[in-house]
């Protein structure tokens, strides 16, 4: 009883500072007074405007009482905000489906969370989690015949940002040449970043040897594997030229390798970032296809040269991807599970190949 009279009295003294009924710099009625007009305590009285002082509306005067501040109109809110209720969203599905099996990753989340308790609740090193960087570097090395240091690993959350951190560390006066056509989102984080685009001309494996040799830029930004929404996959012969040009041009390449998980037959084709001899290559990929859209994690590979520029730059930048998430994850794939969602799901692309 007592805290809704506080509430009363906290809420009719505000709407009389807010309407102007009390001036700026007034005094407001002493606690004894205000207590036997409202028929309260003076206790009551004292929480409600030791509420008002917190939030601004008045000052506390030693052995004066309590004045109304000068500012206070600033409080007022708009008649509309007054009445308009709230309108709720509604959640609206992708339709976006997988072949995930979420009970393995839940059963994953309840093993990290019961073996790693507090820790998942400290801040995440700013490059991410060691134990994630780990296991990436371990998998590549396993699966697709990567070597990459952890080290030179960076977790963030998701291609676009990893885009926007890639034209911080080489420059906004770079300009990136991007595939024609493209997944429309590398031409938009580009453009947002401030940065000039030019459009190269997908051929059958790549894109076309005379726009490569023609076009005026200083980064070429390329999806080997499927690139969308054309499907071409880079051959052998045109990665190497890919590479060329970085070394004629002393330009960088970022290699996209979305979706390259689930590259049939057999084993996956070399990445640039494993044929680079010279250090050109930006190695990036994500987990939102290999796993679930909804993971919206990926990381990127970089250079000992582009290290120390990411540390200049971008070094103070906290991680974007939660603790818990990054040791998830680590366990998925350090457990094997990752790798066998993987082979499952290409044996299904398979079957519904020569079904087709």
């Amino acid at each position: 009883m007592a805290d809704k009279k506080y509430l009363e009295l906290y809420r009719r003294e505000k709407r009389k500072i807010i309407s102007g009924e009390y001036k700026a710099n007034e005094r407001l009625p002493s606690k004894r007074v205000a207590a036997d007009k409202a028929g309260c305590s003076t206790v009551t009285v004292e929480a409600a405007y030791r509420r008002l002082a917190d939030e601004g509306f008045i000052t506390a005067r030693e052995r004066s009482g309590y004045y109304v501040n000068a500012a206070s109109d600033f409080y007022a809110p708009s008649e509309s905000a007054a009445v308009s209720p709230l309108v709720l969203l509604e959640d609206e599905s992708s339709g976006e489906k997988t072949d995930f099996e979420y009970s393995v990753w839940f059963k994953t989340i309840r093993k990290v969370i019961a073996d790693n308790g507090e820790r998942l609740f400290e801040k995440s090193p700013n490059k991410g989690c060691a134990v994630l960087r780990n296991a990436i570097s371990e998998y590549l090395l396993r699966y697709r015949s990567m070597l990459a240091q952890p080290e030179s690993i960076i977790i963030g959350s998701g291609s676009e940002q990893l885009y926007e951190s890639v034209v911080k560390i080489l420059g906004m006066d770079k300009v990136f040449g991007i595939e024609d056509p493209s997944y429309r989102q590398i031409e938009a984080v580009y453009t947002a970043a401030g940065v000039k685009t030019v459009k190269l001309k997908m051929g059958a494996d790549g894109i076309e040897s005379s726009c490569l040799e023609k076009a005026d830029m200083d980064v070429l930004h390329v999806t080997p594997f499927h690139s969308y929404p054309s499907g071409a996959t880079a051959s052998f012969s045109k990665r190497c030229e890919y590479l060329g040009w970085a070394k004629k041009s002393s330009g960088y390449i970022v290699e996209d390798d979305f979706e390259s998980e689930f590259f049939m037959p057999g084993n996956p084709i070399e990445s640039l970032y494993s044929l680079d001899k010279n250090q050109r290559v930006i190695y990036m990929n994500t987990f939102s296809r290999s796993l679930s859209p909804s993971m919206r994690m990926g990381y990127m590979i970089l250079s000992e040269e582009l290290m120390k520029i990411y540390d200049e730059r971008l070094g103070h930048n906290s991680c974007t991807v939660p603790v818990l998430d990054q040791y998830v994850l680590a366990e998925f794939i350090t457990s094997g599970s990752f790798e066998r969602h993987l082979n499952r799901t290409r044996r299904k692309m398979k079957r519904m190949e020569k079904d087709l």
